[in-house]
């Protein structure tokens, strides 16, 4: 499963982001890892010049074997909520793709 980590204009990329999110992905969705290829992450701050309310956004696509991407967002006061709001919707959006696949 590759993993692309990317951050618009007002949040940095650091090593230490990257890795948070490679671990948070991979822990999570581990037992997809025959199914899904590939997870593009998209990381933003929506007010970066203000502080308050759910402005970091978290937007990932899972491109899975033979199927359509699935995408989810999620919104949170912090980046690290943000990316495991995101993961969680993720992981329960490919187990309905797959659990409906396998009941046909």
């Amino acid at each position: 499963m590759h993993i692309q980590v990317n951050t618009d204009r007002h949040v940095e990329g650091t090593t230490e982001l990257k890795h948070l999110v490679e671990n948070t992905i991979k822990n999570t969705l581990d037992r997809f890892s025959t199914r899904v290829t590939r997870v593009e992450v998209h990381l933003g701050d929506e007010n970066s010049h203000k502080a308050g309310g759910d402005d970091k956004r978290c937007l990932m696509e899972a491109r899975l074997a033979g199927l359509q991407p699935i995408a989810v967002k999620h919104q949170a006061p912090t980046l690290e909520q943000a990316i495991d709001g995101a993961t969680g919707k993720l992981e329960r959006a490919i187990e309905s793709r797959l659990g409906r696949l396998n009941k046909r």
